[in-house]
């Protein structure tokens, strides 16, 4: 039974759950539960050069990660096949922040990350996750590629935020995450910052009220005004 379960798994191109493995040998789920975790406890006993991880909510062989620079240089081969620092950054965004929008990991970024949201869904790390409900900009997620690639089982194995946040900012001080059209909250009507284009605020009168008897001066007969504006 165990090397029915191993030999399922070393054709397997993504996780496998034990309701599968209990279907292709015919055994209880119960029961290929049981064995896999001997298996994956067996494994670690034993110092083998893979472990089998439960991620994804399934099963799958992983190379140990004591030898990944002999898998990383036998892979590569003078490839370039890592991620920039560009897109590992706009990815952990999207992981801690989804469902987020360009519009919001550029704010957070400083820089448009179009090239490399794109790099990041061809790659099948991300995937649009609908549209936000205020600003009906597309929104962005994670995906169980990336689950697989990192090693989790969900995302609530990601490690907690709080402790690389600068000491004067709190989690509680990032900006709200975006919301799914029709999913909404009653009453939610304005956009958030970044969350796309917004209607434009009035400009301030010249004595710097908002009182619609005192409208803006003309831009054309005070130039200067605009460009400090812009």
């Amino acid at each position: 039974m165990r090397g029915a379960l191993e030999a399922v798994l070393m054709v397997a191109d993504e996780p496998v759950t034990a309701a599968a493995l209990a279907r292709a040998t015919g055994e209880q789920p119960d029961e290929v539960d049981l064995l896999l975790r001997e298996l994956a406890g067996e494994y670690d006993e034993q110092g083998r050069g893979f472990e089998l991880r439960e991620v994804g909510g399934g099963w799958r062989v992983y190379s140990r990660a004591d030898h990944a620079d002999v898998v990383e240089a036998f892979l590569l081969d003078g490839q370039t096949a890592k991620l920039t620092q560009a897109a590992l950054e706009t990815l952990a965004i999207v992981a801690y922040r989804q469902p987020v929008s360009r519009a919001r990991v550029s704010a957070v970024r400083g820089v448009s990350v179009d090239g490399v949201m794109r790099t990041l869904l061809t790659r099948g790390l991300v995937c649009e996750a609908g549209v936000e409900a205020t600003s009906g900009a597309t929104l962005y997620r994670t995906t169980e590629e990336f689950l697989q690639r990192m090693g989790l089982d969900s995302l609530e194995d990601l490690p907690p935020l709080a402790p690389f946040l600068p000491d004067e900012v709190s989690v509680e001080d990032l900006e709200p995450a975006e919301v799914l059209a029709g999913s909404a909250p009653a009453g939610a009507g304005e956009a958030a910052a970044g969350d796309g284009p917004v209607e434009q605020a009035p400009e301030l009168s010249d004595n710097g009220g908002s009182d619609p008897a005192h409208p803006p001066s003309d831009p054309q007969q005070n130039p200067q005004q605009t460009e400090d504006q812009s």
